[in-house]
């Protein structure tokens, strides 16, 4: 990536990690008195975000000066995932989760890495299922499944 972009995502990323401890500290606590409550898993993501992101915004300070030869973005795989990840958020209720993650992985794959079909096939069957099985059988969740079920 460039220098430029990469100050300014860690900048918009240390933004939303405050953002999002300030937040997490507005909900409320168990009502049990635990001390582990809702807004422990929230707080702790947006901590690791600012640490992350802080992170980022010193290596961009200790990066040689940008080369001539810098990777070109690419701008079409960018869109091809976007446009594939409104969409599965649109088809979700629509043909179930384990179909649309299936195609949305899928679709990923082989926009990330053309060609080798097959281990992208197996690996978006399998982490479909995986996940549907162990949070709703496992967990006791909720997704929905395949259409009309």
């Amino acid at each position: 990536m460039s220098k430029t972009f990469d100050r300014y995502a860690s900048i918009a990323f240390l933004l939303i990690g405050l953002l999002v401890v300030i937040e997490s500290q507005r909900i409320p606590d168990s009502a049990y008195g635990s001390s582990v409550g809702p807004k422990i898993f929230p707080m702790w993501l947006g901590v690791i975000l600012l640490l992350l992101s802080l992170r980022l915004l010193y290596e961009t300070f200790r990066y040689k000066s940008e080369t001539a030869s810098a990777e070109k973005l690419q701008y079409k795989k960018f869109i091809i995932i976007l446009v594939s990840a409104i969409l599965y958020a649109f088809f979700l209720e629509k043909i179930g989760y384990i179909i649309s993650t299936f195609i949305f992985l899928l679709i990923a794959f082989q926009t990330m890495e053309r060609g080798r079909l097959l281990p992208s096939v197996i690996i978006a069957a399998v982490f479909s299922f995986g996940v549907y099985y162990f949070f709703a059988e496992f967990l006791g969740g909720s997704l929905p499944g395949f259409p009309g079920l």
